[in-house]
């Protein structure tokens, strides 16, 4: 089946040549046969995503009436949420306003997200979220087990967004949403050619769940990582049919 998919995306992370998320995203999609929206708050970065063959539209997930009319113009099936604000190249020095920023995105930027797909009539919304967030507790973490609503500092600041965003997604019927938690990314124009501390997964890998995701309906949260001792990823082998391995080019 051929959906029409509304991508958000956010690209302050981008710093160098190659692939990222949303070009890994775009670029199976599009093989697969979907029209693809992608978006941007960039004019720059939307030449390279129509440079890509996806269908571009300039809009600030903030401006919640621009970005409703947005989305009831493009009329998608999906709506896919890859949104984020962090700094370019992930500078250390900049992260700890990042992360504020980031988890502003995750909580405000979702919320306005999930009100123009509830607008439009959209059955499906996929979030991405990330995987290392689990409370402290016996390993590895499956889906159902608490995230770290406890911690402090900076930590506390990235599990508010985090469990904002994951609320509003899996908890506004009639939209059917799934959230993947990603583990960190890795891989081309992500800030790190190998994989790193666990959890990790690879661009394609992630791009490869997103695919998933939109053709196989499974309402709810899916760990999506390479495996390791933290977290299980059984969930989404099992229901999703996803594989860690999986490479674009290969």
């Amino acid at each position: 089946m051929q959906f029409r998919t509304w991508s958000s995306h956010r690209e302050d992370i981008l710093s160098r040549s190659g692939r990222s998320d949303w070009q890994a995203v775009g670029a199976l999609l599009l093989s697969a046969r979907h029209d693809v929206i992608g978006t941007t708050r960039s004019t720059t970065k939307a030449d390279a995503l129509r440079a890509a063959g996806v269908e571009t539209v300039v809009v600030d997930v903030f401006d919640e009436p621009a970005l409703s009319r947005a989305i009831a113009s493009a009329r998608p099936d999906i709506v896919v949420h890859q949104l984020t604000d962090l700094p370019s190249g992930l500078d250390p020095a900049r992260m700890a306003e990042g992360t504020r920023r980031n988890a502003r995105m995750r909580s405000e930027g979702t919320r306005n997200l999930v009100a123009a797909t509830l607008a439009s009539s959209v059955d499906r919304l996929i979030a991405q979220s990330i995987a290392w967030m689990y409370a402290p507790g016996p390993e590895p973490h499956s889906e159902e087990d608490p995230l770290d609503t406890h911690a402090a500092g900076t930590r506390a600041i990235t599990v508010a967004g985090v469990v904002t965003l994951e609320r509003l997604t899996i908890a506004s019927p009639p939209i059917e949403g799934i959230v993947l938690r990603y583990g960190h990314l890795y891989g081309p124009n992500t800030g790190a050619d190998v994989a790193g501390e666990a959890p990790s997964v690879h661009v394609d890998a992630a791009a490869f769940a997103v695919l998933l995701a939109i053709e196989k309906t499974h309402r709810g949260i899916y760990n999506i990582a390479e495996p390791n001792g933290y977290l299980s990823v059984e969930k989404a082998r099992r229901e999703l049919g996803f594989d860690a391995s999986f490479r674009l080019n290969s």
